[in-house]
């Protein structure tokens, strides 16, 4: 039998508002010690799964779970892109924007099997004036929730659904000068979303069509609908149709160039990031290893 293969689990603790106490003793119930080694590490600040997952690569270490949300698996999968570890998502966060896209189970115990069985993807990833992203970016509106999520006490669909809805009312979209591959169009935008996979989580999809393997990104522009129409708009997205609204224009390319006339907010994967007002965003292809379902479809 040949060497067991090395694991290290990173947990957020503060996930989900939901307890990570158990999460170790389900890892040791299921997972399958004939063919792994494994440590379970858990963060103790913002960067903290960053410099984790640092370490454990320098040490050679096979697979590196983030165990949290988007904002944990940002910080751990930044750091294996172009490695020849094997990035794991435990689900536990609030939204589980790439996990829910892959169809990585929200059941500790079921995402440990998949773990198990170790059946992998290569994966595009992106970078937003070279910081690095897996699912989504994007600025306007979306950045500004992500900025009020992560500073709300609650967690939770329903606290999410609060903000989203509290936040629109007054919201003003603005303008950007954005550049295509080439091809430059002004636009006065609620939002724009950069989409390497489709959906910002809790099955809301904003880019239906987006594929993690196409060496693309599918850049959404979206105008503020009127208060009467939030209803059609929420069933679209609930229904994976958004890209039918006349509100949203959907563009796939490689790179693009943004201005705006301040330096803002940037969402990434579900965190606000502030950043000047010139964003250059570029599509990484096939640069990260990531498990997932064997019966996902590799188009995805």
């Amino acid at each position: 039998m040949g060497r067991k293969k090395q694991i290290l689990f990173i947990i957020n603790p503060i996930s989900g508002g939901r307890s990570s106490k158990k999460i170790p003793d389900q890892i040791k119930a299921g997972i399958d010690t004939d063919k792994f080694t494994y440590e379970i590490k858990f963060t103790e600040k913002a960067g903290h799964a960053r410099m984790l997952a640092t370490e454990a690569l320098v040490k050679k270490t096979d697979i590196i779970v983030a165990v949290g949300g988007d904002g944990t698996m940002n910080e751990v999968a930044s750091c294996l892109i172009h490695s020849d570890s094997l990035l794991g998502i435990m689900p536990v966060g609030s939204g589980n924007g790439l996990a829910r896209h892959l169809g990585i189970p929200l059941s500790v115990n079921k995402a440990i099997q998949l773990i198990n069985k170790g059946h992998y993807q290569l994966i595009d990833t992106a970078t937003v004036n070279e910081k690095p992203f897996i699912s989504i970016a994007g600025v306007g509106y979306d950045a500004l929730i992500a900025r009020k999520f992560a500073h709300s006490k609650k967690r939770g669909f329903s606290n999410y659904l609060r903000i989203v809805v509290q936040t629109f009312i007054k919201y003003k979209p603005k303008k950007y000068l954005i550049n295509m591959d080439g091809n430059t169009i002004k636009s006065r935008a609620l939002f724009i979303s950069f989409a390497n996979s489709n959906q910002f989580g809790y099955h809301a999809q904003i880019a239906p069509k987006a594929k993690l393997n196409d060496g693309l990104l599918d850049i959404c522009i979206a105008q503020k609908p009127s208060l009467f129409e939030m209803p059609l708009i929420a069933n679209l997205v609930l229904l994976k149709m958004i890209d039918k609204s006349p509100h949203v224009k959907i563009i796939p390319a490689k790179e693009l160039i943004i201005e705006r006339k301040k330096g803002k907010y940037v969402n990434i994967d579900g965190e606000a990031l502030q950043m000047g007002k010139k964003l250059e965003v570029k599509i990484v292809p096939s640069s990260l290893k990531v498990i997932i379902p064997e019966h996902v479809k590799k188009e995805k």
